[in-house]
Formats: C-alpha cells, sequence, structure tokens
C-alpha cells in the first residue's frame, strides 16, 4: 500500500535541496530532477510543496515526461488532510513604485525655483 502524505508533510519539502509536488494525487520528490527539468529549475521551486496538477498539465508534457515521474515517486496525497497555502512572500528586491518619487519631487521644485528666481531678476 503507498504511504499517505498529508498537505502539511508535503508543504514541508519545498527548497532547493528538497522539493517535492502533487501532480494528480500523486507526491514526487523533483529534488534530483530540478538540473535536468528543460523548463528550469525555478518553475519547479515555484510549485514546490504544493499541487502542480494545474501547471503540470496546462504545459502539456510528452509521455515521456509523464513516464519519469515514477522514478521520483514518494507515496500518495491524504486528500482528507488540511490543505495548506503558500504565504506570498514579496522579494526583498521588489519594488512597491512609490520609490524613487521624493528625487523626482526635488528636481521639480529645483527647476521652479530656478524659474521663479530668473523672472524676479528679469527687473
Amino acid at each position: 500500500m503507498a504511504k499517505l502524505l498529508s498537505y502539511k508533510e508535503i508543504a514541508e519539502h519545498n527548497s532547493q535541496d528538497d522539493l517535492w509536488m502533487i501532480i494528480d494525487g500523486k507526491v514526487y520528490d523533483c529534488t534530483k530532477f530540478m538540473d535536468e527539468h528543460p523548463g528550469g529549475e525555478e518553475v519547479l521551486l515555484d510549485l514546490g510543496g504544493q499541487d502542480a496538477t494545474g501547471p503540470f498539465a496546462d504545459i502539456g508534457h510528452s509521455d515521456d515526461a509523464v513516464k519519469m515521474l515514477a522514478d521520483l515517486y514518494v507515496g500518495d496525497l491524504d486528500k482528507e488532510s488540511e490543505p495548506v497555502h503558500k504565504k506570498e512572500v514579496e522579494p526583498a528586491s521588489a519594488t512597491t513604485g512609490g520609490e524613487g518619487s521624493g528625487v523626482f519631487v526635488i528636481a521639480i521644485l529645483a527647476v521652479l525655483a530656478a524659474v521663479l528666481f530668473y523672472f524676479m531678476n528679469q527687473a
């Protein structure tokens, strides 16, 4: 009988050194496959510890790719377990769009001051 794994157990395997994912209710350890993945490791890391059934199907993987999953099989998803949602963490380098606006305001004020100075000294 296949080993049943909870969403929580699977979610703990979400790093480059330990990466599991769910595809069609089965759990696969994709850690050693990351270097070989034609779409790059980033795609796998984004789905690490989660259900990747939809994205896997959307890409339209070949029959050979589907056959490769057999070697990565760890167990089955315990569908009765409580789903775990990946927290969306904004990367440290991400911006909110407001950065740099202070410099813009200072530049505008400097131009206005220069124009005002010019017109006041025209007399």
